[in-house]
């Protein structure tokens, strides 16, 4: 991805310099070369102790320990965990907290989300931060990884069903050869559902949205025109909740571009209301229903749209079929063993 890199900084020049420059002025001496895009990150500068001599505030305790007080006097949380915003720059959580103790990988999920929801006014808590390292990009734009499953389990009573986004993923642990194999090569499935209300005829109608996009590895592309695509199917639907039946009902394949590809498939469908970047790929619509579909049958002709795609059946059914499981507990067994 070294377009990328070399896009993001171009694109973000100005942003650099003005760092740069402010370092200058508290007599810290970095350039260019102190200055990297990481995808899992975003921009960051790489200087020793940099934390500490941008804030003389960030002092750590005997044991390499921030205190969050202190922290957060000067800096705010918000939506994504492990980031400290400030006015020109973000203090990360040490890289130990990221998968796989990588420098340059996402956090490790739900510990610092959990530690950060300890709200004791009576406690002292501490944390170990990044000390060589900040985030200069100062925006909500943000590249998620995400287990195998968040979000609401699904219910044969529509109406019941929570709002919000669902994410299934197959265990992290598979080799590409076991995820085309057991998962035709699946890389995500993202659900969203929302409620909205129409007044027809006076009488007010509440609609439950249905929509999802299912996500292939990188390695499943087409090309058109000369131009590289990632093919999504995407399904959408809205159940009339007093009828208690789908009323609209229609598929189509997205299309992403290599960018929009990479910059979707970690986040799920609320992107284009979190991120200033909006995404409209190119569609293809391939079959709608107006009238009146059951919710089997709806169930069932989701299901074999989206065919061979297990978290498909693990997100209607709550689990994955026997013959996938059966597969998943053996090589599960023969790691134990070795």
């Amino acid at each position: 991805m070294k377009d990328d890199k070399k896009t993001e900084l171009a694109q973000n020049s100005v942003l650099i310099d003005q760092f740069i420059a402010h370092c200058k002025t508290l007599g810290i001496n970095i350039s260019l070369s102190n200055i990297d895009y990481i995808q899992s990150i975003g921009i960051i500068a790489e200087f020793p102790d940099l934390v500490r001599l941008l804030n003389h505030d960030m002092v750590p305790d005997k044991e390499g320990l921030i205190n969050t007080k202190t922290l957060e006097a000067q800096f705010s949380k918000k939506q994504f965990e492990g980031y400290y915003y400030g006015s020109n720059f973000m203090v990360m959580a040490n890289h130990l907290f990221r998968r796989g103790y990588s420098k340059n990988a996402n956090f490790a999920p739900e510990f610092l989300d959990f530690f950060w929801k300890l709200e004791q006014p009576s406690n002292d808590t501490y944390i170990a931060i990044d000390p060589d390292r900040v985030r200069i990009n100062v925006d909500s734009r943000m590249y998620m990884e995400y287990d195998t499953w968040y979000g609401a389990k699904f219910k044969k009573s529509i109406h019941e069903i929570s709002d919000g986004v669902v994410k299934l993923r197959p265990p992290a642990e598979l080799t590409d050869f076991y995820l085309d194999f057991l998962f035709a090569g699946s890389y995500s499935l993202d659900i969203l559902w929302y409620s909205t209300t129409e007044n027809i005829n006076d009488i007010q109608k509440k609609i439950k949205v249905f929509q999802s996009e299912e996500f292939k590895t990188d390695n499943h592309f087409l090309w058109i025109d000369k131009e590289k695509y990632y093919p999504v199917r995407y399904v959408h639907a809205e159940f009339d909740v007093q009828e208690n039946h789908f009323r609209r009902f229609d598929g189509a394949i997205h299309f992403y571009t290599e960018e929009e590809y990479i910059q979707r498939r970690d986040s799920d469908l609320n992107f284009n209301n979190k991120n200033n970047f909006k995404l409209k790929t190119q569609s293809q619509k391939l079959f709608k229903i107006n009238g009146s579909v059951s919710i089997d049958d709806w169930i069932s002709l989701t299901s074999q749209f989206m065919s061979q795609n297990p978290l498909v059946n693990e997100y209607f059914e709550g689990e994955l079929p026997q013959k996938v499981t059966e597969i998943l507990s053996a090589l599960k067994k023969e790691e134990e063993d070795l």
